[in-house]
């Protein structure tokens, strides 16, 4: 999407001070984001936990990490600052190998509310890749996360992307 000129942040107030946005006169609307987020392993650890089926010495990897960006979803409100508190009507995360030797962590989240859930959506699919990342740190440091991205949105004032 190009900018137009008449673009601006969102989360400044006319003193050019950080502001929560007013989204009091929006209407309720049902809204949908999903965002990735990709988890790479070095060679021989990709292999090793295709050998082990994902599981750990702590537990099942996906489990965990499904479980963790879950509780991520529900909690964004309280790690960014300006995020609203929203019902989560629903939150799938789903976490599959992309290739011998990265997870693709992708995580969809529905409110119905005044404001979208893209921020919910990137906190749940990096919260999962950071638990993967944890889970699995004793095999090795040499782990790489990111790319994370919001797919798509849909609701509100423009859709984007795959929720289209």
């Amino acid at each position: 999407m190009k900018k137009s000129a008449t673009q601006k942040l969102t989360h400044i107030d006319p003193d050019g001070r950080p502001a929560m946005v007013d989204v009091s006169e929006k209407a309720v609307t049902a809204r949908a984001a999903t965002a990735e987020c990709r988890v790479r392993f070095p060679v021989a650890v990709a292999g090793q936990l295709r050998k082990s089926a994902l599981k750990s010495a702590k537990g099942g990897i996906v489990e965990t990490a499904i479980i963790a960006g879950t509780m991520a979803v529900k909690r964004t409100c309280e790690l960014i600052p300006f995020c609203h508190p929203l019902p989560i009507d629903g939150c799938r995360i789903a976490i599959d190998w992309h290739g011998e030797r990265e997870l693709r962590i992708e995580c969809t989240v529905k409110t119905t509310h005044r404001t979208g859930v893209e921020m919910e959506a990137l906190t749940g699919a990096t919260i999962a890749a950071l638990t993967v990342y944890d889970m699995c740190k004793a095999l090795s440091h040499a782990i790489v996360l990111g790319p994370a991205r919001l797919l798509g949105k849909r609701g509100g004032k423009r859709d984007f992307g795959k929720d289209r």
